[in-house]
């Protein structure tokens, strides 16, 4: 159903003398909801409800206002309008620790993450138990030990946060938020990393609370996935509210519709008319540490070879080390033929490699670094004269690859940490475009990102094929890799467990290959 924007607290009012006798009314209600930052209107008189104890789903394209609003309902900023009510009482938190306090809980897109402490400090660092006023660390490890098992996370305790990929540390979010139930728990993008065997412990898990009551509000560019977890949804586009409706009964076509207001598809087009030929990237005798096994594969110019696996299996551990990012034991690499040494991400990027990481904010962007800028610092020789950059030049650049990506924003000077998921990523790409790489390496490259914005990614991916470059795409979505790849690598625990060729695709072939190799390797 949609809701009038134009009732107001009265009606709220009524509304909370309701819940107190039977507590039955909405646990959220929103009316009128607007929030302005410069240069660019948010949201604009967003009302809509959430039922108590219902899987709630907020769907959009990247820039419709989804992160605006969960950040309001998280206590990060308050709205420039409108009214907001939560559990039959007025809501404004005034931090997110007010709004932990009065039972909402956010696990953001964009993870929190307290680097060099523990996992187990990092799971119970709101309320560390002690004794005797010190911190009791094996209570701690023993109570993080039983949250890391609930979500299906085989790591110590003790491991140090920095270690962790983005995908293990989505997954340590979620148990964050399990280790003190709230009323209302905010998901955005919980799947973007996980393999379908962490997606399915999510669900269960997700399940459970329902039982219980919970409310869930559950942000997801993966529309397959939201019926599993979804009663209503509620859609918004360029800020503004467009429906609230249960999601029985509503296609896959239909809500896409809703979003972008024209018809997309959610996966990429294989391109038939690409041919591969020479040799783009070699790795042969890649290990990570000296008893790993060793890793060989090849990628052909104009060739889109995917990387799938499970959450751990080395995915991404494997193309960081063939970036320079990581150390590696042994291994030589080969960039169009020729033999390079790379020994640090420099090396690699003057070999012609380049990698999009699965964190773009952390390890991606300058975010408070303008769009120009992002996109010019991997060659700002081209740019230089006599040891001074030249602003015109960088600008004409910069323009041009942000018309060609149809990145959006306001101007190339805003600062790339206002921008969404999806045009951050864009400004990604366009930075390596402008270095002119020949082997692109993207991990995760749809993380976070609307349907609309994917298609675009996707057929970028395709136009790079066709000029020749190599692409190495890692991702936890295998639909994904299935319709734009030639043939998927299997990692699995630390290992390349199998190479399945585009004519043999199957997604159940595929998981077997990970599993298989997983459970041999633990006696199973």
């Amino acid at each position: 159903m949609t809701t009038d924007p134009h009732e107001v607290a009265p009606v709220l009012e009524a509304d909370a003398a309701a819940w107190h006798d039977d507590d039955t009314g909405p646990i959220l209600q929103l009316r009128g909801v607007g929030k302005r930052f410069p240069g660019v209107v948010a949201l604009r008189n967003v009302s809509f409800d959430i039922q108590r104890g219902e899987g709630h789903v907020l769907l959009g394209e990247n820039g419709a206002g989804k992160s605006t609003l969960i950040n309001l309902l998280g206590g990060l900023f308050p709205p420039d309008e409108g009214s907001i009510w939560f559990n039959g009482a007025p809501y404004s938190p005034a931090s997110p620790l007010e709004a932990f306090s009065k039972g909402i809980r956010v696990v953001h897109q964009e993870l929190n993450r307290l680097s060099n402490l523990t996992v187990a400090e990092n799971l119970l660092f709101e309320h560390l138990p002690s004794r005797r006023g010190l911190v009791n660390f094996r209570e701690m490890n023993r109570r993080a030990a039983e949250l890391l098992a609930e979500v299906g996370l085989d790591i110590s305790p003790s491991t140090v946060v920095s270690r962790l990929g983005v995908a293990q540390m989505q997954l340590i979010e979620i148990a964050k938020a399990l280790a003190h139930e709230s009323k209302l728990l905010v998901l955005d993008e919980p799947t973007a990393t996980l393999t379908s065997k962490e997606v399915d412990r999510l669900f269960e898990i997700l399940h459970r609370l329902k039982e219980r009551k919970v409310t869930t509000l559950y942000i997801s560019h993966r529309l397959q996935e939201i019926y599993e977890v979804g009663d209503r949804v509620t859609v918004l586009r360029d800020g503004q509210h467009v429906t609230t409706e249960p999601l029985k009964g509503l296609a896959i076509p239909d809500i896409v519709r809703l979003m972008v207001g024209r018809t997309v598809t959610d996966q990429g087009v294989f391109r038939e008319d690409i041919v591969p030929t020479g040799e783009a990237l070699a790795v042969e005798d890649l290990r990570l540490t000296e008893t790993s096994p060793a890793i060989d594969f090849s990628v052909r110019k104009g060739e889109i070879v995917g990387i799938a696996g499970l959450v751990g299996s080395g995915r991404t551990e494997a193309v960081r080390a063939i970036f320079g990012a990581d150390p590696k034991a042994s291994g030589t690499i080969r960039v169009n033929g020729r033999p390079v040494a790379i020994a640090s991400p420099k090396e690699a990027v003057a070999a012609g490699i380049c990698l999009m990481t699965e964190d773009r904010k952390q390890q991606g962007l300058l975010l408070e670094m303008s769009c120009a800028e992002n996109i010019t610092i991997t060659d700002l020789k081209r740019l230089s004269r006599k040891g001074l950059l030249d602003r015109a030049k960088e600008n004409a650049a910069s323009e041009r690859l942000v018309a060609g990506l149809r990145v959006k924003t306001p101007t190339i000077f805003q600062k790339v940490g206002t921008f969404s998921g999806g045009n951050q990523q864009k400004v990604v790409i366009a930075k390596w475009l402008y270095r002119g790489s020949s082997v692109l390496i993207c991990d995760e490259p749809t993380r976070g990102i609307d349907v609309g914005a994917k298609a675009e990614i996707y057929e970028l991916m395709g136009q790079l094929a066709a000029e020749g470059k190599g692409i190495l795409v890692v991702s936890s979505d295998l639909p994904e890799l299935m319709s734009i790849c030639h043939r998927i690598l299997v990692f699995s625990n630390g290992r390349l467990a199998g190479e399945v060729p585009r004519a043999e695709f199957d997604q159940n072939r595929i998981l077997s290959l990970a599993y298989e190799e997983y459970g041999r390797v633990r006696g199973n």
